[in-house]
């Protein structure tokens, strides 16, 4: 099974796309994409949309798992923000006609960005700690979604 991963951001969106059997995981390809800050609301939502585009078009994904949101009730702005740029890979999602699509939250909320970095490279025996930490929370999203999906279907 191959599962895509998502962290969602307007700036920066983290992707992590594994290949998944009920065994082993094995990380297929994590990176970064970026909008640019001077540009307009929405051509950084649309430059979003063509980028999740293309990594569907790319990994065919069977499971796309996209993080939730959490923002800090100081800074109602930035949920909703965030909220446009994850509506979009949704919705990009939906349209790709993806057999499902799976919402997960990483493990412990309250972990540090550096032990969700380090988990990752131990589960899936990395040389390094996946970086920047996009990376690593799309990996750690798959990587949820892979172990419930995997566990509800033993």
């Amino acid at each position: 099974m191959r599962i895509l991963g998502v962290d969602p951001g307007l700036r920066v969106c983290g992707y992590a796309c594994l290949h998944t059997s009920a065994i082993e995981y094995e990380l297929v390809e994590a990176g970064v994409f970026r909008t640019e800050g001077h540009k307009s609301i929405e051509l950084r939502l649309n430059q979003i949309a063509e980028d999740i585009k293309s990594l569907l078009d790319k990994f065919a994904p069977d499971i796309v798992a996209v993080e939730k949101l959490y923002s800090h009730y100081r800074h109602p702005k930035t949920a909703i923000l965030m909220g446009q740029a994850r509506g979009v890979i949704l919705q990009k999602c939906a349209e790709a006609g993806a057999t499902r699509i799976k919402k997960s939250i990483t493990g412990n909320g309250r972990a540090s960005k550096g032990q969700v970095q380090r988990t990752i490279k131990t589960v899936l025996a990395l040389s390094e700690v996946p970086k920047p930490s996009d990376v690593a929370d799309a990996i750690a999203t798959a990587l949820c979604c892979a172990n419930s999906n995997i566990s509800s279907e033993e």
